[in-house]
């Protein structure tokens, strides 16, 4: 696993990196982009969370009545 503050480095590494030789209009569009990217991902991952959750919990229920 990569820490935090490498990870950082190679966030900023690849976004310069991308932003070479780009427009103004191609930087907004990538930008959006990749925002409407990390939402979906933020969204699928509480969704994952949320369902585990009530998987477990409903798994500790039943394990109370019994």
């Amino acid at each position: 696993m990569i820490c935090p503050e490498e990870l950082a480095v190679l966030v900023n590494t690849l976004a310069i990196a991308i932003a070479q030789d780009k427009t103004i209009e191609q930087l907004g569009v990538l930008a959006a982009v990749f925002t409407q990217l990390g939402d979906t991902l933020a969204t699928i991952a509480v969704q994952r969370e949320n369902i585990e959750a009530c998987f477990e919990a409903k798994k500790d229920n039943e394990n109370d009545k019994n």
